[in-house]
């Protein structure tokens, strides 16, 4: 990209609106490789929203976790390419999670959520430069009408804990159906069938806004992307969208981690202590039927390979298994080879790296299968017997379940951790090799 302007209507920096309403695709030129740098950084700022929430983080905690990841993924040194940015990599995942309603769902819960801790941090006369930008149809109380409703907006704010309405308060008076949330929570006052709102909730109008525009907007990205879009971009673009939503974005876990090596010797040990419960699983599986398909000798035998086991330890560890099953002569012809495939030993040499969680979720195994996510593919029954092994208690074996149910596989993940562990777990289990290493540091620091 060159040296590209945010809408061209926008030549500087004082024009250049700080919370875009993002209702068309501006004409730009993206370098391939911003398309997706671009894209990605804005997908780490809307995964850090989704934990926050999911782990039932405060208002407020919301609000400075939002703002500390937008500094941390998607500032630049010039306001102006900030905003680029941020106008490019909205679009950008919104072409990502178009396609399915799944996808669909949880972008736009999210945008709207990053959308309204934005909103929220702007002064007020930006916010109603915001409100004016949506050209939104309500009109401020006028004076005479106030004056007749002040005891009962005074009753209203005294009710949440609010100060007392000014002699200048700015109301607005509005449908009561397009505020469902300020309803719920009786933090406004009723006549006639409007709501009357204070400045510092309108917040909840703008974002109801918000949201209705993007998700029109998404069924429509979704019909082009579908009729013209994939095929027309089907060797260069398409392979990116498809591959973001369900892009790994945390650390490389292709070589073995710092503290050196995994001999034979101590893995039944450490499966049992650090292993997370997909890993264990399969590798209790692999010791009781000295077998495991492919998907399970993929998955298992990478996150091996990751936490520091070597090709010769490997080829020895699967043979000891393996040869109990089908002999060591069928051995080495059918399943050697693919174990020096996964160390980058034969074919293209690539050196493949251990699965995601990500990768773990969205995998279907088959009857017979082992792999996969157990959070997500065992049965109620079949999970709680697991977690039970591991040691977790019934109180977090609740929460754990909870959040299973709510389809939050990940953060499951990580309540078991810091169940087992006693010790918490901030930043999430995204990979099975992070559960590894982190439980690893968790015994070292404890010892």
């Amino acid at each position: 990209m060159q040296s590209v302007r945010a809408q061209r209507l926008h030549q500087n920096s004082d024009q250049i609106p700080s919370l875009p309403l993002y209702r068309s695709a501006p004409a730009l030129e993206v370098r391939l490789e911003d398309f997706e740098l671009f894209a990605i950084d804005r997908l780490r700022v809307l995964k850090a929203i989704s934990d926050g929430l999911s782990r039932g983080k405060k208002p407020n905690e919301m609000e400075n976790l939002v703002n500390d990841v937008w500094i941390a993924h998607m500032r630049h040194a010039q306001a102006s390419e900030s905003v680029n940015k941020d106008i490019i990599s909205h679009f950008v995942l919104r072409l990502v999670y178009c396609r399915t309603e799944d996808l669909r769902k949880w972008f736009l819960s999210m945008e709207t959520a990053l959308f309204r801790y934005r909103f929220m941090r702007l002064n007020s006369e930006d916010q109603k430069a915001q409100m004016a930008e949506f050209n939104l149809p309500y009109k401020s109380v006028g004076s005479a009408e106030y004056e007749g409703l002040k005891e009962k907006l005074g009753q209203v704010a005294r009710s949440i804990n609010q100060p007392l309405p000014s002699a200048d308060a700015i109301f607005y008076k509005v449908p009561f159906e397009e505020v469902p949330e300020l309803v719920a929570c009786r933090k406004v006052y009723i006549h006639k069938g409007y709501a009357y709102v204070a400045m510092n909730q309108v917040v909840s109008l703008v974002v109801t806004q918000f949201r209705s525009h993007l998700s029109k907007a998404l069924i429509l990205t979704n019909r082009k992307w579908t009729s013209t879009i994939r095929e027309q971009e089907k060797d260069r673009l398409a392979p990116i969208v498809e591959a973001l939503s369900t892009s790994y974005l945390g650390p490389d876990y292709s070589q073995p981690r710092e503290s050196g090596e995994i001999k034979i010797k101590d893995l039944d040990q450490i499966a049992k202590s650090s292993f997370p419960l997909c890993m264990r699983h399969l590798f209790e599986k692999l010791k009781e039927d000295h077998h495991l398909k492919h998907g399970g000798r993929m998955q298992l035998g990478l996150f091996l390979k990751g936490v520091g086991l070597k090709l010769e330890d490997a080829l020895a560890f699967w043979r000891a298994e393996f040869s109990q099953k089908v002999g060591a002569e069928r051995f080495e012809k059918e399943y050697a080879y693919s174990i020096r495939h996964n160390y980058g030993k034969e074919g293209k040499r690539t050196d493949y790296t251990p699965y995601s969680c990500q990768k773990i979720i969205s995998s279907t195994p088959s009857v017979g299968d082992h792999h996969g996510c157990p959070f997500r593919h065992f049965s109620d029954e079949n999970l709680r017997a697991a977690l039970s092994r591991m040691g977790v208690g019934a109180r977090a074996m609740e929460d754990v379940m909870d959040k299973v149910r709510n389809r939050h596989y990940q953060l499951a993940c990580t309540l078991t951790f810091e169940a087992v562990h006693s010790s918490s777990c901030d930043a999430g289990i995204n990979h099975p090799n992070q559960y590894f290493i982190d439980s690893q540091k968790s015994m070292q620091s404890k010892s």
